[in-house]
């Protein structure tokens, strides 16, 4: 198995395991501030977004430093994987429940490990073909861009409802 491969492989894993247990830590910091800056502080499909996003931009910093030599495309590689996986969240999140009415908690830890292993793969393709190649440093941008938004949502959301928890939307408390 080549590095990059065993890598990935690892990556998804890390992924998976950290975005879990993150999704806990808020509360088990008993509601720290800063620990509510990097994991979910609300049940929001925006809050959901960070087990994936915070654990892989962690990760593929460590991988930056160990395979960047050997593959010259990983950088905006790994910033497009990291995009597309985060996205991957609502997108995958509004789709199944338009189609069920509802979510299911089932659909909900599927919609996370699909996302996390679409965004390795991404990354992984990427890596591999250098496609992203010519987007220059506009995923780096980009992925600067949604690491600011993370932060000042955490306590800042707007009132769409990307941002509002769903139990409360499901309870007839979240405005239209």
């Amino acid at each position: 198995m080549s590095r990059l491969k065993r890598y990935t492989v690892i990556g998804i894993l890390f992924v998976i395991l950290a975005g879990t247990l993150s999704h806990f830590l808020y509360e088990w910091s008993g509601n720290h501030a800063v620990v509510g800056l990097f994991t979910p502080v609300s049940e929001s499909v925006w809050e959901h977004m960070k087990l994936l996003f915070f654990p892989m931009l962690l990760y593929s910093l460590f991988l930056i430093s160990r395979l960047r030599r050997e593959f010259p495309c990983l950088l905006s590689s790994l910033w497009a994987g990291l995009l597309a996986g985060t996205l991957a969240i609502p997108v995958l999140y509004y789709g199944y429940t338009w189609i069920l009415g509802r979510d299911v908690f089932l659909l909900d830890l599927a919609t996370f490990i699909l996302s996390v292993v679409f965004a390795f793969w991404i990354s992984f393709r990427f890596a591999l073909s250098c496609k992203g190649k010519p987007f220059g440093i506009l995923p780096g941008g980009l992925v600067c861009v949604l690491l600011v938004c993370f932060l000042w949502f955490t306590y800042h959301p707007p009132g769409a409802r990307l941002f509002a928890d769903p139990s409360a939307r499901a309870a007839g408390l979240f405005m239209r």
